[in-house]
């Protein structure tokens, strides 16, 4: 353990953020109290062992050197003197804001609330500080939970008339903490009076508390490792509940919503620190402190600047004031939202605080997508009804519906949709292309509903597992409230929440900043980008957001549309060769509409196009519902009913569907291919550049590739041949790279569907048990989100290297979610051609492909 002095040259893996950032304020002259560091290696060996040899007696020696910094006794008050009191504080290495614990006010007993009463000649301030300890020991140390200390300050504002902490008088302190003592004594956890026991307590607490339930979950969500552990900053004690002159505030250097420049904070008079973000009492902007407090305003200005210019980035600082005197007790890198995040990146570089390069490597590009969304104004929202998982970002309002059908009336009425399902397949597609959001009660972040909400560009919030759906009695239920047919909802789904009725939304902002962050980022770009679009509105908006192609276009989701969908039931049905014809025959005038629309808002660019993928009996509707038509006498449902138990799989996800099918279905193949083929040679006559490629999904050998490849062939005579390739979404494909290769001109890693073989998995039902395998530490991550580099990484390597040695002019890219993920970009961004990402991700797709370039560059 190092006092602050000592600790120069440090690193923050070591000290932590908070003794890190304490370190460096001191170093740079700003007034920071003393205080010492105990170490995360320290807190790391208390975990792994349940000890640290020497601990205790290099704690004392440390507090002997406080007490000389100070003048003042640990505990205890000499004459005049008050006595040294400390704060105990965790610093884990990586910003956790509010998931450890703290304890202020460390040292005081009722000797000690004696001794700081006299010598402050102020015992109102000793016995409020002296309660605030208590209630912090006993529920950090001790184990009481702090609604117990709560209820007994609320009880005790109410018996005395007092409409905040601050209206109480000395003796209605000193009766609460009195009861605070008789209370933790009668539970058995009596606290201790002697303060090098508390200060014992106290520091194994917050080694204990890295592993408390709300600091794990915090590290899931964000990815920090298990092992990092935190330090621990014992300060010297300065208070801002001594007065009207004191008190406490935090304070930013920028604005973390907006990004602007300038002081931006609160602060509470007469209060201690965790006052300011516990909500007890509402605090003030800091802007009021230039009309009492101009002197004090003047000085923080000095200090955010001076922060910003010794750590160069935007800074979140703690700060108590103490009779009039500045003490600044914490400094770190704010949290901010991607609009902030951008805007000041790519400002700090044009101040000259950080390169170019800085800015382009500090923006997290997973959160591009929702900067150009409409978000819920937070200051106005109110409580959200419930929380799932925030599959698409944006927010968006409109009238619950819960079937295609509703959506279609709302929508003829100019009404805005809600499409709320307990999950989605691909017959409700025609309800979430026309709805402004997506809520499901199941499903995961990889789910159908997610998939195709982030490939519209519509909101989307699901598995909201507190919603149960009643479809056919247009209702639903969440948290006793039923929503039912036409109630308004609000999604927000970039955070995951449900709000009743219409919440207030702001537009998008800051396009500008984040055009100009892109623009500097493109030359250090190696990795193609391309997009996921099934429609040409969709491979438009790509374009704009720098697309440079279509790297999958899934055609079954063209199928589904109102005048499209009978056709495709009456193929199914055909019982003779001419019904057969005349249904593809329709279904080729609609294909051919459909890739003319892509393939020349792409002109001039890549299309791939996937042949269909679905078994066909996901074009039918649900088999109960056929069966009360076919009861009721319906005579073509009674069709459709015995074809669809006879096409009924006990696993579609493996069964008679992408390459089996097509080739056991040669018609739709050539159907397909002959509409594609057709559409790029009118628009050829048209004068345009249309580059379509035909890509086979699903398969397992040679042979499959061969047959397909023959089947093309004889329309590649006819028209002239275009690229063709094979998705590799299955364990076997990658394994016979070497075999599939030199048949065809690309490869197109499908990874959605390679992890769920390579897990043994289904991404739809994943999200049941996927979250607690993370939480537990059974995997690092939930890999339908974020590609599986050991295991699936390592099947796509061995594709790519045997691929490649096989026939070294194949092409390589990503088209599963994967390829819209920043980890999952950098992974390959030496590996591959090409990513491809649903539209609204090509953003984060080519800052994380640049990203990756210039880390390449960077020094090791």
């Amino acid at each position: 353990m190092y006092l602050l002095e000592e600790a120069e040259g440090f690193s923050k893996d070591l000290l932590g953020g908070k003794g890190f950032g304490l370190v460096a304020m001191r170093k740079a002259g700003l007034p920071v109290p003393p205080a010492f560091v105990i170490t995360t290696e320290a807190c790391r060996r208390y975990l792994r062992t349940g000890e640290v040899p020497g601990l205790w007696e290099e704690v004392r020696a440390k507090m002997a050197a406080l007490e000389g910094l100070t003048g003042k006794r640990f505990g205890l008050g000499e004459g005049n003197n008050p006595p040294l009191l400390v704060s105990v504080r965790s610093g884990a290495p990586v910003s956790m804001p509010g998931m450890m614990d703290t304890i202020l006010n460390l040292g005081l007993s009722l000797q000690g609330v004696a001794a700081l009463s006299r010598a402050t000649g102020n015992p109102r301030f000793a016995w409020d500080s002296f309660r605030r300890l208590l209630a912090m020991y006993g529920e950090v140390v001790l184990g009481e939970r702090a609604e117990v200390f709560e209820g007994m300050l609320s009880a005790l504002k109410e018996r005395k008339g007092a409409r905040s902490d601050a209206d109480l008088t000395a003796e209605d302190l000193e009766e609460l903490a009195h009861a605070y003592l008789a209370h933790l004594e009668a539970r058995g956890t009596p606290f201790p009076m002697d303060p090098w026991a508390q200060l014992e307590g106290a520091v194994l607490a917050v080694f204990r508390s890295w592993n408390n339930p709300r600091a794990r979950v915090y590290r899931r969500i964000y990815g920090i490792p298990e092992d990092l552990g935190t330090a621990v900053v014992v300060q010297a004690m300065v208070f801002g509940n001594l007065g009207e002159d004191s008190g406490t505030g935090v304070g930013f250097t920028r604005n973390p919503a907006t990004g602007e420049k300038g002081l931006y904070g609160e602060y509470l008079r007469n209060a201690q620190g965790e006052d300011v973000v516990a909500g007890i009492r509402t605090p003030e902007p800091l802007d009021r402190l230039k009309d009492y407090a101009p002197e004090l305003y003047g000085e923080l200005l000095r200090v955010a600047e001076r922060l910003e210019g010794h750590f160069r980035d935007m800074q979140d600082f703690e700060f108590t004031v103490e009779k009039g005197r500045l003490f600044l007790l914490q400094t770190r890198s704010g949290k901010r939202t991607a609009q902030a995040a951008v805007r000041i990146a790519v400002e700090m570089a044009e101040e000259g605080l950080i390169t170019r390069e800085e800015a382009i490597l500090r923006v997290e590009a997973n959160a591009l997508p929702g900067l150009l969304r409409p978000a819920v104004d937070r200051e106005r929202a109110p409580r959200p009804l419930l929380k799932g998982l925030p599959a698409s970002p944006g927010a968006a309002f409109g009238h619950a519906a819960f079937s295609n059908e509703g959506v279609e009336r709302l929508s003829a009425q100019g009404l805005p949709a809600i499409l709320v399902r307990p999950e989605t397949t691909p017959e409700d597609i025609t309800g979430m292309y026309l709805a402004k959001g997506i809520l499901t009660a199941r499903g995961g972040l990889t789910s159908h509903a997610a998939v195709v909400a982030r490939g519209l560009g519509v909101p989307a919030v699901v598995g909201a597992e507190a919603l149960r759906v009643f479809p056919e009695e247009g209702r639903a239920v969440a948290e006793g409230v039923e929503v039912r047919e036409g109630d308004l909802l609000t999604l927000d789904g970039s955070t995951g929440e449900v709000y009743l009725g219409a919440v207030p939304l702001v537009e998008a902002a800051g396009e500008a900043y984040l055009h100009k962050l892109l623009a500097w980022a493109e030359p250090y770009r190696r990795l193609g980008v391309r997009a996921n679009a099934d429609t040409p509105e969709d491979a438009r908006r790509a374009r704009e957001l720098g697309a440079e192609g279509i790297g999958l276009c899934r055609t079954e989701h063209m199928f589904f549309h109102e005048e499209r969908l009978p056709w495709v039931r009456r193929l199914i049905l055909a019982a003779t060769p001419e019904e057969e014809d005349e249904a593809l025959q329709a279904l080729f005038r609609f294909q051919k509409e459909d890739f003319k629309g892509i393939l020349k808002a792409m002109d001039g660019l890549p299309v791939t196009v996937r042949l269909l993928d679905p078994p066909l009996h996901e074009f039918l509707p649900p088999l109960e519902e056929l069966r009360q038509k076919a009861e009721a006498g319906d005579e073509e449902a009674r069709r459709l009913l015995e074809r669809a138990e006879a096409l009924r799989e006990v696993n579609p996800m493996l069964g008679f569907r992408g390459v089996r099918l097509l080739l056991l279905r040669p018609g739709i193949f050539r159907m397909q291919l002959k509409a594609l083929l057709e559409a790029a040679k009118e628009l050829k006559e048209e004068g345009l550049n249309p580059r379509p490629e035909v890509m086979v999904p699903l398969v397992a050998d040679p042979k499959e590739v061969e047959r397909a490849k023959a089947l093309a062939e004889e329309l590649f005579r006819e028209y002239g041949p275009i690229p063709f390739g094979t998705m590799v979404e299955t364990p076997r494909a990658a394994l016979l790279a070497a075999e599939i290769a030199p048949l065809v001109d690309f490869f197109s890693f499908g990874t959605n569907d390679l992890t769920q073989m390579a897990f043994g998995l289904s991404r739809d039902d994943a999200g049941k048990f996927l979250p607690r395998y993370v939480e537990e530490g059974l995997l690092p991550f939930d890999p339908t989100e974020r590609l599986d580099e050991k295991g699936v990484g390592r099947l796509l390597r061995l594709a790519v290297e045997e691929g490649r040695r096989a026939n070294p002019a194949l092409k390589l890219g990503l088209c599963g979610e994967h390829g819209g993920e920043a980890g999952s970009v950098r992974f390959v961004a030496d590996l591959l051609d090409y990513t491809s990402a649903s539209p609204f991700r090509v953003l984060t797709a080519r800052l994380a492909a640049a990203q990756a370039g210039l880390s390449s560059l960077q020094p090791v």
